[in-house]
């Protein structure tokens, strides 16, 4: 079976009734994020990437028509109709790295209906959860205020493709690196790592477990100090690392304290480094940080050198998920909106025009440019190729470095932030009212009852 089966299965029956109904006119379908989460000034598009390697390869073979058959209790030649359905639209969307707000489509998918829906269970997928981790690691980097920041999610994120993406998601936030071997390697990200409490406690003591490991790593190392005794643990440290020579030790050695009190253990390691001559011995941290705590630190003036966050930043813990969704805005030249209390949306295909102090406005696509602005949607795949080349991980933290230094400084805020709003253009706003109107007319007429013989 292929990709096509990474769906619901809802997904499948609709597009059979669309092919049996011989409804397969272009639609295109918007995907967006209703409303920030709590304590979010932003958010960090991101999963396209992956978004548009599926969608390249989309193709119903065999093996999925005999999957969706099973599922449905239905002899495989009722899906028929869906045998080598591939995917042959156009997608516009907001480049990885880019800032988005709530309301603004980061992606969307015109394509024959059928295939426009199989879609969107996947895409939508991708595109919520990478935004959500982006999101995170990118509030990290804020709030540590330009000391590195290292990705330590793996072990606890939901499954290892998840563990991956939240390395390079750190990394285009700008990470200084990961634990993550695979993605190090992958994606040319520095790979930092320590040694755990079980590597100390194989050994009797933590001096013999210290002198170990800096006999193992002859260049800079860091050694774990909380397994025992915190403090008489930096003292063990500091001991092991002024007995190495300088080469050995090199200006990248470090203790790393994962539990209690960090501020108050990392001023009094600080202390005790300097006092033996050990000045630039760096102190990191790590153990259940986020950019709330990152930011208590910074702001109580710590002296941590370097934070490792983890799983409260690989699952983005506060905001697990995004109110994201995939709707449709306009069917084979018909603009389309959905009216459900509290889940309105707009009708057309959009562009997003990007001003000065993120004071966006949402257009039609084919409003004329205002001059104002710069339109965050582009167009990355045509006639289901993609229109350019995969751009870097480079490129993408460069775009985002770039957004975040534009954004208010309310909205970067980490304790209380206040999101810009995008508003809609008055031709967007004009559409909307007459597809309600339209909309409110065909449900309010009444039903036409056959004449009596």
């Amino acid at each position: 079976m292929s990709e096509a089966t990474t769906t619901d299965l809802y997904e499948v029956t609709m597009a059979m009734s669309y092919l049996r109904e011989g409804m397969t006119g272009p639609a295109t379908f918007s995907l967006f994020v209703r409303d920030l989460p709590p304590e979010r000034g932003f958010l960090v598009a991101a999963g396209l990437e992956s978004a548009l390697d599926y969608l390249s390869g989309l193709r119903v073979g065999p093996e999925d028509v005999d999957a969706f058959a099973s599922v449905l209790h239905r002899p495989p030649r009722d899906l028929q109709p869906l045998l080598g359905l591939e995917f042959t639209g156009d997608v516009r969307a907001v480049p990885e790295g880019r800032i988005v707000l709530a309301g603004e489509p980061l992606l969307e998918v015109t394509a024959p209906l059928p295939q426009a829906q199989l879609a969107e269970t996947y895409v939508l997928n991708q595109l919520s959860h990478q935004t959500a981790i982006a999101s995170k690691a990118a509030r990290c980097v804020l709030a540590a205020a330009g000391h590195p920041v290292v990705d330590f999610s793996l072990r606890r994120t939901h499954g290892p493709q998840a563990g991956f993406q939240a390395a390079r998601l750190a990394a285009m936030a700008g990470f200084a690196g990961t634990s993550n071997v695979a993605a190090a390697t992958a994606l040319g990200i520095p790979a930092v790592g320590t040694m755990a409490h079980s590597y100390v406690e194989a050994f009797a003591t933590e001096e013999e477990a210290f002198r170990a490991f800096a006999r193992c790593h002859p260049g800079p190392v860091t050694l774990l100090v909380d397994t025992y005794d915190t403090e008489e643990g930096i003292r063990v440290a500091a001991r092991v690392l002024r007995d190495l020579d300088h080469a050995a030790r090199g200006p990248g050695s470090a203790v790393r304290l994962d539990s209690g009190d960090l501020g108050a253990l990392a001023a009094r390691a600080r202390s005790t480094l300097d006092s033996v001559g050990l000045p630039e011995v760096r102190i990191i941290a790590s153990g259940g940080l986020d950019e709330y705590a990152v930011d208590d630190l910074v702001r109580s003036g710590a002296p941590i050198d370097t934070y490792a966050v983890g799983t409260r930043v690989g699952v983005s813990a506060d905001a697990p998920y995004l109110d994201s969704a995939y709707k449709m805005v306009e069917y084979d030249g018909r603009p389309v909106m959905k009216l459900s209390s509290a889940k309105v949306t707009a009708p057309g295909p959009k562009q997003v025009f990007r001003r000065t102090a993120y004071a966006d406005v949402i257009r039609l696509a084919d409003e004329q440019s205002p001059g104002d602005g710069s339109p965050l949607l582009e167009t990355v795949m045509r006639g289901g190729q993609r229109t350019g080349g995969r751009p870097t991980l480079d490129a993408c933290r460069e775009r985002l470095a770039a957004d975040l230094a534009g954004l208010p400084p309310a909205a970067r805020r980490i304790l209380d932030p206040v999101a810009p709003r995008a508003t809609a253009s008055e031709h967007l706003s004009a559409l909307a009212r007459r597809v309600r109107r339209r909309i409110d007319e065909q449900t309010s007429a009444p039903y036409a009852r056959p004449a009596r013989p």
